[in-house]
């Protein structure tokens, strides 16, 4: 009786153990997805800038400010967190001391919420802007 007692609860143990370790790892490759995502997101913002600055194209900043948020959205929850926390430190830092104004940086803003939640980067883009971009 208490060998088979035991055995019941080294058995109930080692299930309560394999659901914790499944669910430890599911987190692990769950943050780990994340910082991946993450990066990838960062990576689209800074290749968004880069095509921006090559352009140099007259009032596309809008265009770039979307596309940057949505290419880096697309990747899930880290690209978008990377999106959010690169564009909000970008107008945080540009807004103030650039002399470009409120509104413009509000303006910035909304092209970068846009392209975030999924609105088509197009919608900002100037006509006449290389095919390229």
């Amino acid at each position: 009786m208490k060998l088979s007692f035991c055995i019941l609860l080294l058995s109930m143990a080692l299930c309560v153990n394999a659901q914790w370790y499944r669910d430890v790892g599911r987190q692990v490759t769950d943050a780990g997805r994340f910082v991946k995502e993450a990066a990838q997101g960062t990576w689209d913002m800074g290749r968004a800038y880069m095509d921006m600055r090559e352009a140099n194209y007259r009032n596309s900043d809008k265009y770039f400010h979307a596309r940057g948020n949505y290419d880096a959205a697309q990747r899930g929850a880290g690209g978008k967190w990377a999106a959010e926390t690169i564009s909000n430190a970008r107008e945080f830092f540009q807004g103030g001391s650039s002399g470009r104004g409120v509104e413009d940086s509000r303006a910035d803003q909304e092209a970068n919420r846009w392209g975030r939640e999924g609105g088509d980067p197009n919608h900002y883009r100037p006509a006449g802007l290389p095919e390229k971009y």
